[in-house]
């Protein structure tokens, strides 16, 4: 005889189940094909509990399980309105309506519930064979939508590889999901209304043939530079109070593995590099760089050291951009800002906003070295120039401190 309570039978017994246990009779009633027994169980629970999900679930699974799909789907409706992001409740929700034939809703569905899906979730086999088909049918909708979308702008007449066409492809890229969007995040000042664009076009920056140009000269001069044994020019780049709120900081707070010899420091040069540099210095004259009393301009060259990576993090304003010119740059090196990431070619500047995340590595055995400065943001006016440099000028005056000037 079986000692499962039957809803009919023991409605007294019934009463006394938690819903955990109410749960786990309701599975062992199914699995013995008792359906409508499960069912009446767990609507008789769902009164006194709820808002307690696993039973939504399992009332769920055993309509489906008698070919009810309609009231299944309605039953998980009734689950997410209590947790709008449980993982099974939307996984299943999207296999019920590819049982009843809504492929497209289906994968759509699918979609929505692996947002929510941990790889490193301890799930059963069932549920795991479940992912994988979620994962094939998502991806092949992508797949077909994204072949729309590009079919669609194929025939407009742009040349393969304009800025137009880059951003485009970037906007499709972003809607079928391949594409994260990230935007300007500075961590103190902040002027509306400038784009977030990642790496910049190099046809707005027709100054970046005069820097390339004197890369070996630059080199040159800071070779010099890394010639000297105790290199006394070098700072680390990260230099916080030990007391301060590190977070990602804290492996590369005083560090030598991230340094810089500074050429312009708070807007003035540091005669110790500057003076020993005076091909780096003229060209970095001819470059638009902002002009802030105490602050800027900037530039240094910037040595990470062998197995050494710089964390993802924002600057400090996005009034002005960070150009990069690379000196040395050994295998294995990277560098990403938002959804792209590059390799450095010595030689080969490239202009970015650095208030969206960005990290870089080297995970050569030798020494990198990149000559970092800022420039103005293109798209700043004259007068938003001026009237940042007098608010700089008067918060510092006010404060009395000047603001770390960022990394």
């Amino acid at each position: 005889m079986s000692v499962l309570p039957c809803v009919r039978e023991q409605p007294m017994a019934v009463a006394e189940l938690t819903a955990q246990d109410t749960s786990l009779t309701a599975m062992r009633l199914m699995a013995s094909g008792r359906m409508r027994d499960a069912r009446e169980m767990l609507e008789t629970a769902l009164r006194r509990f709820p808002g307690d999900i696993s039973l939504w679930l399992n009332l769920a699974v055993s309509h489906r399980a008698s070919g009810d799909l309609a009231s299944a789907l309605a039953t998980l409706d009734s689950a997410l309105r209590i947790d709008p992001r449980n993982f099974l409740a939307l996984l299943m929700r999207a296999s019920v309506l590819e049982a009843q034939g809504q492929q497209r809703q289906a994968a759509q569905a699918y979609g929505v519930a692996l947002t929510q899906y941990s790889p490193h979730g301890h799930y059963d086999e069932p549920t795991r064979r479940a992912v994988a088909r979620a994962q094939q049918i998502h991806e092949a909708y992508l797949r077909e939508l994204e072949g729309s979308l590009r079919g669609s702008v194929a025939e407009l007449s742009s040349p393969r590889g304009s800025a137009e066409t880059r951003r485009i492809d970037q906007m499709i890229d972003h809607l079928v999901g391949r594409r994260k969007v990230y935007t300007q995040k500075p961590t103190h000042f902040h002027l509306p209304g400038l784009p977030s664009i990642e790496f910049f076009e190099r046809e707005e920056f027709p100054w970046l043939h005069r820097l390339e140009g004197a890369t070996r000269d630059i080199q040159r001069e800071l070779a010099g530079l890394l010639a000297d044994p105790d290199q006394s020019g070098s700072v680390p780049y990260v230099q916080y109070p030990d007391w301060a709120p590190l977070d990602q900081w804290k492996p590369l707070n005083h560090s030598p593995r991230w340094s810089a010899f500074h050429l312009l420091e708070k807007g003035l040069p540091v005669p110790a590099n500057a003076d020993r540099c005076p091909v780096t210095m003229s060209v970095l004259a001819d470059m638009p760089q902002p002009r802030v009393p105490q602050r800027s301009p900037v530039a240094m060259f910037s040595l990470l050291k062998p197995r050494t990576r710089i964390p993802p993090h924002h600057g400090v304003a996005n009034t002005r951009l960070v150009v990069h010119l690379p000196l040395v740059v050994p295998a294995n090196c990277g560098f990403r800002v938002g959804n792209e990431t590059r390799e450095w070619k010595v030689g080969q500047a490239w202009v970015f906003d650095d208030t969206i995340e960005h990290e870089a590595w080297n995970d050569s055995d030798e020494l990198r070295v990149v000559l970092i400065f800022d420039i103005w943001h293109p798209y700043l006016t004259e007068v938003e120039r001026e009237a940042y440099a007098r608010i700089m000028t008067s918060m510092d005056a006010v404060t009395g401190t000047v603001a770390d000037a960022g990394i």
